[in-house]
């Protein structure tokens, strides 16, 4: 979940690498760091916290080197410290690497090290890295790469450069995400594409297994084996203005309210690619939706869907789960790996886990070329453009309106369906002028320590991802249950103290729900409810009311998840929080 840059052309690097890590901070901001090759010297800068730490410590100091990685950090081994932040070097300081990932059999490889009477400065895994790099050089620094990535097991990637060969950056991935911008006179290379959008639009997706060297004049590619690799060169289709904030206080403001835009564009994506898919849900004997976090929300959602509108029985599971328990997957399954980065570990590797058992793989993903994308046998792209906030917005409204429409290719009424569906963004753009009441509400109970969640048949995974919201970026206790449950356990919670926020519009649930609403209202609980519209009966029991337009029960999901998102980022706005970039998480989850 770290983010890797690197530079090498006619330019000073250091602008380029620390504007490229402050595009790459959804990835990691525990610490920070970059090497530069400065004449035959190694000149490397490290700082624990954010980008601007960095920033600071390097102002006012001369870099002209032309050659240099970077590295801003999530932490797996080692605790946040100026030890352990990246870039590590070998013992001479000869050779610095970046790493993004996990290097599993580290401690094996730390014990060899250590025999040969290598002496470690940190307790990454990442230093093994530069100590093997630096023990197999004999003048060129591709063969060393490729000696060493022969010993490491895991997911990763990473950059390195060497005194010894200036002008020079090798990079290599193996499970973790990264890429290469191809520019005139100078090369980049990035975890994820926003680093080098301001400089290159033109980009090279590395796949597992390939090694990218880079120089000023050009760019090769190579296997583990050292056989020569020839890439497509990609043209990203959005440019830098697209990633920034927009006047927007925060990208997670910005992105809810790109919402319309974001659904608009995956339906009509999604017309203009014909089928979609060259086969029928029907065909098989279930589909399984394989998913983490809000993705895993959206897959919820689908099944609902799947099984009414396509009549597909459907299971829904977390991906981290499913690669474990043991599912008789088979040729006769579909399997749909749901993923906005398409670089989700767990979720690349339980779908492919599915299609060595036999089933078919579905990639529904946001960024084309992306691991996920490129491994499954088929795609769905939604066409949310770039997503930088870690708490996830317009790619799940962009991504339930992806498994919608392919609910809708096998229902009789399709033409109908798919009527609905492209009202839906002049609906969400209603519920977003209704921001502003919504702010009140947050800022009435942003001082509450627990919210609890419901919601009932579609609500439910929308209570959950309200709930998901609210904790990932205020780091307030919430909870998401089915309404239904409540009385089995989550009843025990409610007291006058506690708010309890009832996803409730006017479906089949509906007096149920209002039902579930009178038992918290009985215990004194706070109701904050999300109903349609001129809905008197469900604003007369609950003490805030945020509205919604009224809209055809299968497609309420699209409007109800809007106030929970605007409440979930109020709330931590009003707290002074951190909302693009909440502690411990990361955008991209690219670690087991």
């Amino acid at each position: 979940m770290c983010g890797i840059i690197g530079y090498t052309g006619g330019d000073p690097a250091l602008p380029l690498l620390l504007g490229g890590l402050e595009r790459l901070e959804y990835r990691g901001y525990d610490s920070a760091g970059i090497a530069i090759i400065e004449g035959r010297k190694l000149v490397i800068e490290k700082k624990v916290g954010k980008i601007r730490e960095l920033v600071r410590s390097l102002w006012g100091k001369p870099f002209s080197g032309k050659t240099g990685i970077g590295h801003t950090r999530w932490a797996t081994h080692g605790a946040p410290s100026i030890k352990n932040a990246h870039p590590h070097t070998d013992s001479k300081g000869e050779f610095a690497v970046v790493h993004n990932g996990i290097i599993e059999n580290f401690l094996d490889l730390r014990e060899d090290l250590k025999r040969e009477g290598v002496k470690f400065k940190s307790e990454t895994d990442t230093e093994v890295i530069a100590h093997l790099i630096a023990r197999s050089y004999r003048g060129d620094l591709l063969s060393a790469v490729l000696e060493t990535v022969e010993k490491l097991k895991g997911a990763f990637a990473f950059a390195v450069i060497t005194v010894h060969e200036p002008g020079r950056i090798v990079g290599v991935k193996q499970g973790s995400p990264l890429v290469v911008g191809i520019g005139e006179g100078e090369n980049f290379l990035a975890s994820d594409i926003p680093a080098i959008l301001p400089y290159t639009r033109r980009v090279i997706t590395l796949s597992d297994g390939e090694i990218a060297d880079l120089t000023p004049e050009g760019v090769n590619i190579y296997d583990f084996l050292g056989n020569p690799v020839t890439k497509d060169i990609m043209i990203v289709p959005w440019d830098i203005v697209s990633a920034e904030r927009g006047g927007f206080k925060h990208f997670m403001l910005k992105e809810i309210h790109e919402q319309p835009k974001a659904v608009g564009d995956t339906v009509r994506g999604l017309l203009s690619s014909g089928e979609v898919l060259p086969f029928s849900l029907k065909e098989f004997r279930r589909v399984i939706l394989i998913a983490c976090g809000t993705s895993y929300h959206a897959g919820l959602i689908g099944k609902f869907w799947f099984e009414r509108l396509a009549g597909v029985p459907t299971e829904v599971v977390y991906a981290s789960e499913f690669r474990y328990s043991g599912s008789p997957v088979s040729e006769e399954d579909l399997v749909i790996g749901i993923s906005q980065s398409g670089e989700t570990i767990d979720t690349k590797f339980a779908v492919n886990m599915a299609k060595e058992k036999g089933a078919k793989t579905v990639a529904l993903v946001n960024v084309v070329g992306s691991s996920l994308d490129r491994e499954s046998d088929h795609s769905v792209y939604t066409h949310a453009g770039p997503e930088i906030g870690v708490a996830a917005t317009k790619t799940f409204t962009a991504q339930i309106a992806a498994l919608y429409f392919l609910a809708l290719r096998e229902n009789p009424d399709r033409e109908t369906l798919l009527s609905d569906l492209m009202r839906v963004p002049s609906l969400i753009e209603e519920v977003l002028e209704k921001a502003e009441d919504i702010e009140r509400v947050a800022e009435k109970f942003m001082k509450k320590k627990n919210f609890l969640y419901l919601g009932r048949y579609l609500s439910y995974p929308i209570a959950l991802e309200g709930a998901l919201k609210l904790k990932e970026i205020s780091y307030i206790h919430a909870e998401g249950y089915p309404a239904g449950e409540m009385k089995h356990g989550p009843i025990a919670l409610i007291d006058e103290n506690m708010p309890v926020v009832v996803v409730a519009p006017q479906d089949r649930v509906y007096e149920k729900t209002l039902s579930n609403i009178e038992e918290v209202r009985t215990r004194k609980g706070i109701v904050i409810s999300v109903g349609f519209e001129g809905d008197e009966r469900l604003k007369k029991v609950s003490s805030e009311f945020l509205e919604v337009p009224p809209i055809v029960e299968d497609l309420t999901p699209f409007l109800t998840v809007i106030p929970l998102q605007i409440l979930a980022y109020y709330i931590a706005s009003r707290l002074g929080l951190d909302v693009d970039q909440p502690r411990n998480l990361a955008k991209t989850v690219t670690v087991e």
